[in-house]
């Protein structure tokens, strides 16, 4: 199916923290609480937050639209799924940081090229899993990467989340370490993937 990859503006803000409530419980492994996925959400996914990283000039946040010249475009914007979600069905943050040294002390131990970049998250609404959309929103948020000047981008994905990690593996992430990610009152084991940002 075919998307439009757009960046995110000001006002995609509420439609950015409806989706990432959608998304985000399905990235957890089993062992993780509702509290503890609630929580998250209302402090780093939430309407407020996402206006404070859009407002970010070290955060490139892309965002996937239904295709609304196709069919399968009109269907998918068209369903009660979708239209709940502010018409997005993906997303994709960047981060950047001083120096392009990833900020998480393991994660700087594990990715040594420089300057780094750290896709931050990256989902795609679970109705449209399997169309095609993660591996557009990943082109583009790779190309994104190479305008941001950055030789590499690192990642941090639940050591639980095998979907996830065929996936990234498929686009070109190695293993290359490890790191904790506190999630409520745990702390939870990320493998720390890496790829070089391609070059045009």
């Amino acid at each position: 199916m075919t998307v439009t990859i757009r960046p995110a503006a000001a006002g995609d803000a509420e439609a950015l923290a409806r989706l990432a409530a959608v998304t985000f419980p399905l990235a957890c492994p089993p062992s993780t609480t509702a509290d503890a996925i609630a929580w998250f959400i209302a402090e780093q996914l939430s309407e407020v937050r996402f206006a404070e990283y859009l407002a970010d000039p070290d955060r490139t946040i892309l965002v996937a639209e239904p295709d609304r010249a196709t069919g399968a475009g009109i269907a998918l914007a068209g369903s009660e799924e979708v239209a709940a979600t502010g018409g997005l069905v993906g997303w994709s943050m960047l981060v950047a940081t001083a120096d392009g040294v990833p900020a998480d002390e393991d994660a700087a131990a594990s990715v040594t090229t420089r300057p780094a970049i750290e896709l931050s998250k990256m989902y795609v609404h679970p109705v449209a899993h399997g169309a095609g959309i993660a591996g557009t929103l990943m082109a583009a948020t790779l190309a994104s990467a190479a305008e941001s000047g950055a030789s590499v981008v690192w990642l941090g994905v639940n050591q639980e989340n095998g979907r996830a990690i065929r996936f990234y593996e498929k686009q070109g992430f190695e293993v290359v370490g490890s790191k904790g990610f506190r999630l409520g009152d745990r702390v939870e084991h990320d493998h720390v993937l890496e790829r070089a940002v391609p070059r045009a």
